[in-house]
């Protein structure tokens, strides 16, 4: 390309270029790196400092920055963006540790959003569990690490048991446990489950012998739920084993686990500390257990659309993520997740395509119709994008209308106190005041016709 059209494309052949460079920066891995000491200051205080306040060197080293991670720092530096496809599992937390070296907040944010965008497209077989044990390695464990607790929770919405050993380091599984220790956050593996890969984590870093002995006499949480056999095969080097999985039995809550396992599968091992069980023991004695659950913190709603539960003109794609109408008839879609019991509900639904009106809210499944409008049902409680809300035919002025596409709106459940709010754009209002009939079991539901298109998805707050 003739130069002089783009200034991107003509600062691009700056980068890395020995020919326009006066320092070369030396990475963690001891490649090189050529720069223009200019550009760099210019375009960060932390260059800025070093190459004019400090070093008067033509090198420049960067013992905790990698190779991967400076290029993706020179490509911002020189062209003020990076491209997605620049942006890969294997750099993206080297990329984000470099980038909050070199105080450059706007890269941070790409690449959060980079990392966020592909743990919701691909929540279940995401690579969260090695982008978190990479990133505890590299980065400090402070509670304000937004790239590290964004990794905690989309690693604990992943059943254990379905991470491969080796995924997963046990430093990372530590942080994992101890930011969900004792707290009401969202996590789905039994607390079995937890001790299980602790155990045979801290094993196979002992020995081969000792993490296939783990592995057979340490079943999945499924396999011994009806049927509890000991094995009374010896642990090698059993000792070392405990000393490896010393650090994660402090954050695994053993009061949890049923005292059958904990008699014929845990204890046995001699693996975990007796102070601990003993302790548990006593814990059941006192309490009989009625109030223990299986699971710490919360369970955490995977929001997806039901083929089985929608009206006939209706088309759900992407595993449930998206609905669309094929014609102008207007039809109902519910989610799967039934919302029951106690707890707080939230998700988010996004109008993609605006389709003169649509509706969102909740719905029960006793005598509901999914090929009719449901305002005008009794167990349809909905909010539409002319700022209206109905149930039994029944509305009232709740909120500025929502015409636009990608329009985003928050519905927030609460069925402690039956009662439900909706945000719009990041706008909450109050509670719906005169939905006061809401049932003990609900279901997300939606209403659209041709061409709208709507996408369902966990409630994404503000990091």
């Amino acid at each position: 390309m003739t130069r002089g059209y783009s200034l991107e494309q003509d600062l691009k052949l700056l980068i890395d270029n020995p020919k326009y460079s006066d320092v070369e920066i030396l990475c963690e891995d001891e490649k090189k790196l050529h720069g223009s000491r200019a550009i760099l200051a210019a375009r960060s205080e932390v260059f800025d400092r070093l190459l004019y306040n400090g070093t008067k060197e033509n090198q420049i080293s960067f013992p905790k920055i990698n190779f991967s991670g400076m290029k993706i720092i020179l490509e911002y530096i020189y062209t003020g963006s990076v491209k997605k496809e620049s942006i890969n599992k294997n750099n993206i937390i080297e990329a984000f540790h470099a980038a909050e070296y070199f105080q450059l907040p706007n890269l941070q944010e790409f690449i959060m959003k980079t990392v966020k965008s592909a743990l919701e497209n691909n929540y279940v077989n995401n690579y969260s569990p090695e982008l978190l044990s990479k990133a505890v390695k590299i980065m400090p464990l402070s509670e304000d690490n937004v790239i590290i607790n964004l990794l905690v929770e989309a690693v604990s919405i992943i059943p254990l048991n379905t991470i491969e050993f080796g995924r997963l380091s046990i430093t990372a599984l530590q942080h994992l446990l101890s930011c969900t220790h004792g707290k009401e956050k969202s996590f789905v593996t039994p607390e079995y489950e937890v001790f299980r890969y602790s155990a045979i984590l801290a094993a196979k870093q002992v020995s081969n012998d000792a993490y296939e002995t783990l592995m057979e006499r340490l079943p999945i949480f499924e396999q011994i739920k009806n049927s509890i056999q000991a094995s009374n095969k010896l642990i090698t080097d059993h000792q070392k084993v405990a000393k490896e999985l010393e650090p994660l039995t402090k954050f695994i809550d053993f009061s949890r686990i049923k005292g059958q396992i904990l008699t014929d599968i845990i204890e046995p091992l001699e693996i975990a500390p007796s102070k601990i069980i003993m302790d548990v023991y006593r814990q059941i004695a006192k309490l009989n257990n009625l109030n223990s659950s299986e699971i710490r913190g919360i369970l955490p709603t995977i929001y997806v659309w039901d083929e089985s539960a929608c009206g006939s003109d209706l088309i759900i794609e992407d595993n449930g993520k998206f609905v669309y109408g094929k014609n102008n008839a207007h039809q109902i879609v519910r989610a799967k997740r039934i919302l029951d019991n106690k707890g707080i509900f939230e998700w988010d639904v996004i109008i993609e395509k605006f389709c003169k009106d649509a509706w969102i809210g909740v719905c029960a499944t006793e005598n509901f119709n999914y090929e009719t409008w449901p305002g005008n049902q009794p167990t349809g409680w909905i909010l539409g994008t002319n700022g209206y809300s109905y149930n039994s035919g029944k509305r009232t002025l709740y909120c500025p209308s929502f015409q636009n596409d990608n329009v985003k709106v928050t519905v927030h459940l609460n069925m402690n106190e039956r009662t439900c709010a909706f945000s719009v754009n990041g706008t909450k209002y109050p509670v719906v005041s005169n939905w006061n009939n809401l049932p003990s079991k609900l279901y997300p539901v939606a209403s659209l016709h041709y061409p709208g298109r709507l996408r369902i998805q966990p409630y994404q707050f503000l990091l």
